[in-house]
């Protein structure tokens, strides 16, 4: 059998094949491992925005029973968590309630109306309600406008 010699070009040539096919692989692999983990990170943080939107939900549902006329600042609060013992991280905070800032003061109530010319409906309160999520580091903010009555909404005094 005839014995074939190399060249002294072709020396080599396979190792420099197999190291440009282990970078091509290692490339690979990182790209893999980088969409795995974008996608991990998207879900965490859809999670975690989840979390916050009902922390926020539950403070509105906390301003509405405490939404008081005479004392507007019982129903503010910050950092107050929705369920201590199960999420110490989910809380929410409530912005002092105020006249809105577009729209009607009062709104009237149809078919509402006691003798003598009186007029009645809600008074309107815009907030801002925040829920977050600690340890996700999320936040949702929600503008609210709330109304409070009966109450009468003609110009009589009584």
């Amino acid at each position: 059998m005839p014995i074939r010699k190399t060249k002294r070009d072709e020396k080599g040539i396979a190792l420099v094949t197999a190291i440009l096919a282990c970078v091509i692989l290692f490339a690979l692999a990182m790209l893999v491992i980088h969409l795995s983990t974008g996608d991990l990170r998207v879900s965490a943080k859809l999670s975690g925005e989840k979390k916050a939107a009902i922390a926020a939900e539950a403070g509105i549902h906390r301003l509405i029973q405490n939404l008081d006329p005479q004392n507007l600042a019982a129903a503010v609060g910050t950092k107050i968590p929705v369920d201590a013992q199960t999420d110490p991280n989910a809380v929410y905070s409530i912005s002092t309630p105020g006249n809105p800032s577009v729209g009607p003061t009062f709104v009237p109530m149809t078919g509402y109306s006691i003798g003598g010319g009186q007029s009645w409906g809600y008074r309107v309160y815009e907030a801002t309600v925040t829920g977050e999520h600690l340890s996700f580091n999320t936040k949702v903010a929600i503008d609210i406008g709330v109304g409070y009555g009966p109450v009468e909404i003609t110009t009589m005094s009584r």
